[in-house]
């Protein structure tokens, strides 16, 4: 059932917790699907949503659990005893969501929970999990998969498989492994139930040994979501140094993985230095915004200085394109410098050599400076502006796409090869530096053609 979530249904709610209206609240919420239960208790006050999340029954509460942003999670496993988390959270999901929720808690209460689990297996692989670097494929793998070795007989096979199925909310792929857990291939159900002559036929005579795309537990979580897109997966199965499996990553876990780095690239195209959100404090707001404000700033001095040292009190009607220059500098360059940064994201940007690149954007500028600068002279002569100051205007527009068309695309081919995110480069960073070398590009060429007329 979808739930209408507005400010009267959160009010009626706060209405009922004060009155202690459980069954109330239980009948109006429970139907619903964990993800528009998790949004009521983002917008649900922490004393309220620790009440609301203490009615929901185990498994629902779980599910819950991990749709919640992660402040609030956060805030809400602070108000959580230890028993309370490892049992009714930890014991009902998944062993790669256990080991994200209890990363981001005090060492001494994750130490409790993991004593408090019943289930040894899930306590080893949880911390097992924990051990692995963040943003890894180990850390985003679950330990939960159905696999048979290549020496079962069928019958043995699906006694195996029912019980690993038991923690396993969807069966994918059936693993084959040898005696050493390395991946042969895989196996379908059909395969299984249909290919066998009886059930003391073995693995070996009815699976056929295929490749199978396969990453190590190092592997970044990037790199996982390229293979999974590019290969149309719905899961992925992890292997250690020795090639054995170890564990998968189902497609839910990288969609969220996904929306993180779309998330962290808008923010840095946007100025943003920090992974922040409207509700975070005014602190914390302020100083992933700063930083790029300052750098913004200096930039306007700098062109403040520029417009000092080249003085156009003589010539003061060069003021007019001043802003044009600047915008149209700042544009172009964005729009190169996003152009380049998704086809490093796709790697599609590896099929050419810096120089191709380079050369085709040239080409690209010339053909936009070209109609760009004829428009504005044009426009300028329609104007009556004078000539100089018109010619003067379309040269250094010419110039300046040229220009930031260049550098737009120079500038994140470098900080990928140095290793930095090139979401940077659609920022600020580009905008800044091409107002600036703009404006030194319009009032050089503005000193030799005005005197000329």
């Amino acid at each position: 059932m979808q739930l209408s979530i507005n400010k009267e249904l959160l009010a009626t709610l706060r209405e009922w917790i004060v009155e202690g209206k459980d069954s109330a609240i239980i009948e109006t919420i429970a139907p619903a699907h964990q993800a528009d239960i998790a949004e009521i208790i983002n917008e649900l006050r922490p004393n309220e949503a620790v009440y609301i999340y203490r009615l929901l029954e185990e498994e629902l509460a779980a599910d819950v659990m991990l749709e919640l942003d992660d402040d609030v999670r956060e805030s809400l496993l602070s108000h959580l005893t230890s028993r309370e988390i490892a049992e009714e959270l930890i014991e009902n999901i998944d062993s790669d969501d256990a080991a994200d929720v209890l990363a981001g808690l005090p060492v001494q209460k994750k130490e409790e929970i993991i004593a408090l689990l019943e289930d040894e297996e899930q306590a080893s692989d949880i911390i097992d999990l924990l051990t692995y670097a963040e943003g890894t494929a180990g850390a985003l793998m679950g330990t939960e998969l159905v696999k048979v070795n290549v020496n079962w007989t069928v019958a043995h096979s699906i006694r195996e498989m029912r019980r690993q199925a038991e923690d396993i909310d969807n069966i994918y792929t059936i693993y084959v492994v040898d005696d050493r857990d390395v991946i042969l291939g895989t196996l379908s159900m059909k395969t299984l139930i249909l290919g066998s002559s009886s059930i003391r036929t073995t693995i070996k005579e009815i699976y056929k040994a295929t490749a199978v795309q396969a990453v190590q537990v190092t592997t970044t979580a990037e790199d996982v979501a390229k293979i999974m897109e590019k290969y149309d997966l719905v899961v992925l199965p992890v292997i250690n140094e020795e090639r054995g499996l170890v564990g998968r990553i189902t497609i839910d876990d990288i969609v969220d993985v996904i929306k993180e780095e779309a998330d962290k690239d808008y923010q840095m195209a946007s100025g943003i230095s920090e992974d922040v959100e409207y509700s975070d404090s005014v602190v914390t707001l302020t100083r992933a915004r700063l930083p790029w404000l300052l750098i913004g700033m200096a930039g306007g001095i700098v062109s403040a200085k520029i417009i000092g040292v080249f003085d156009i009190t003589d010539r003061p009607a060069m003021a007019i394109f001043m802003p044009l220059i600047a915008a149209m500098g700042g544009n172009v360059g964005i729009q190169s410098a996003a152009l380049v940064v998704k086809a490093l994201a796709n790697q599609s940007a590896l099929d050419e050599t810096l120089v191709q690149k380079l050369l085709k954007e040239l080409a690209v500028g010339m053909v936009n400076g070209i109609v760009c600068s004829t428009v504005i002279l044009l426009v300028s002569l329609l104007f009556q502006i004078d000539f100089g100051l018109c010619l003067t205007a379309s040269v250094a527009l010419f110039c300046v796409i040229i220009f930031a068309s260049f550098f737009g695309t120079w500038i994140p081919l470098t900080l990928h090869r140095m290793k930095i995110d090139p979401a940077l480069a659609t920022g600020p960073f580009v905008t800044t530096l091409n107002d600036i070398f703009g404006l030194i590009i319009y009032f050089t060429i503005g000193h030799f053609l005005i005197g000329m007329y």
